[in-house]
């Protein structure tokens, strides 16, 4: 019998004795937000604060700088929040939830795209947001909402969905073991997280200093005259990047990624580039020769994102990835090999220097453009080719430490993840002993 009845909840296999499988319109009162009114209808609409999905978050609600709508009382009435009330995301992030566990501003409602649910009496809703997690976890909304298109977690889809709930007493006990044992453990991932941004941080210190300074921190020092520079080796350079470059930065093929043949040229698009600055397997696509071939790469190329909120970012191409060319949004400049290493213009692009010149020219445009000219008008300190391949030898060495490090206390953190799920796994399944916990 119990194989049957968790057909109807395959996200949550439950046979303890004393659970119950319902609908969860039964337990909850789901209530959707109404749709945004910039302007009043009637004379007694007041005006009142408001939260969208942004606002929740799964840990926690915001409820701070407040946008607002007009709402008539008896809107404001039906909507009204309070402490304890469970908010969950309708469209976006679907199934996002979190409690209100402080005073909401007076007259305080929510838009259309969440649902404010209470208990109707033998219900938990903090014991539903561990339930609304789990699902998450096992990606049950990705089958109860389509995603392929705009997915929206209904008031119907919400009512009807099935659930194990067992008797009230234990879901309140259950909640709070894991608010307990979670708090524990996010923690100790914030400490983690923390420990991966330290190790970011001092990464790019480490970069910066020896691409900026050089290695001997007994050398004379000359004044640039450039803030985001400062002082660099007297016997350095300062260099425009066009003159470091063999021809024009020339900008990559306005063509659709809609070949994914794999003995066709790769097509390089910001989106394959990953925040490491590596090439990602999972979004591949190419272009056929003869539009590709006035824009295949040479080993040692360097790629600089052009538009948005990649501009900046940069990739250098190796021709062991195997022949490739680039897409419009990105910008190429082959470097001259007999005045400077690739991989010391590709280490700069990661300094603080350089994205110093990003921030300034930024600031300075309306549009969040970097053209080839710009590229080309930015500058670097340049030391003779020797010393750049000392340099570049030390970086690699140095952070090959750190990302070591990097990597370990990554695996650590999603080892700290898995357990987190599965304990909350184990509590809304009936598989956590509560005596003994």
């Amino acid at each position: 019998m119990s194989i049957l009845l968790n057909e109807r909840a395959p996200w949550q296999p439950n046979s303890t004795e004393g659970w119950s499988l319902v609908q969860l319109k039964r337990p909850f009162a789901i209530e959707l937000g109404k749709m945004l009114r910039p302007e009043p209808l009637g004379a007694d609409d007041i005006e009142v604060p408001y939260l969208k999905s942004q606002h929740v978050q799964w840990e926690g609600v915001r409820l701070e700088d407040l946008p607002t709508m007009w709402a008539s009382p008896n809107e404001v009435d039906a909507l009204r929040l309070d402490i304890g009330d469970l908010l969950v995301c309708e469209g976006g992030d679907v199934g996002r939830a979190a409690l209100i566990d402080v005073s909401p501003p007076e007259n305080c409602i929510i838009q259309n795209a969440l649902h404010r649910v209470r208990g109707r009496g033998k219900a938990s809703v903090a014991f539903l947001r561990y339930l609304l997690i789990h699902a998450t976890n096992q990606e049950w909304f990705d089958v109860l909402c389509n995603r392929s298109t705009i997915a929206h977690f209904t008031v119907e889809k919400f009512g009807e969905m099935w659930a194990w709930l067992p008797p009230l007493l234990q879901q309140q006990q259950l909640a709070a073991l894991l608010d307990r044992e979670t708090s524990r453990l996010d923690a100790l991932m914030a400490a983690k997280q923390e420990q991966l941004e330290l190790i970011a941080e001092k990464r790019r210190a480490l970069i910066t200093r020896a691409v900026t300074q050089g290695l001997n921190a007994d050398a004379p020092r000359r004044a640039t005259g450039l803030p985001w520079l400062g002082e660099v080796p007297a016997h350095w350079e300062v260099v425009r990047l066009k003159y470091l470059a063999q021809g024009p930065l020339d900008y990559g093929a306005n063509e659709a990624a809609d070949e994914d043949n794999p003995d066709f040229p790769r097509f390089i698009r910001i989106t394959d580039i990953d925040e490491d600055g590596n090439l990602r397997s999972d979004t591949f696509a190419s272009l056929a020769p003869e539009l590709a071939e006035p824009y295949l790469l040479s080993d040692g190329d360097i790629l600089l994102a052009r538009s948005g909120a990649t501009v900046g970012k940069t990739f250098i191409y190796r021709a062991s990835m195997g022949p490739a060319c680039f897409a419009g949004y990105l910008i190429r400049m082959h470097p001259q090999l007999r005045k400077v290493l690739a991989d010391f213009i590709y280490n700069f692009s990661l300094t603080d220097s350089y994205w110093g010149q990003i921030r300034e020219s930024a600031i300075q445009s309306t549009i969040q453009n970097f053209s080839a000219e710009k590229y080309g008008d930015m500058v670097l300190p340049l030391p003779d080719l020797h010393e750049q391949m000392l340099i570049t030898a030390y970086i690699e060495a140095e952070t090959k430490k750190l990302d070591t490090l990097r990597e370990t206390t990554e695996i650590s953190l999603g080892l700290i993840h898995e357990q987190r799920a599965a304990l909350i796994a184990a509590a809304v399944t009936g598989k956590l002993d509560l005596i003994n916990s």
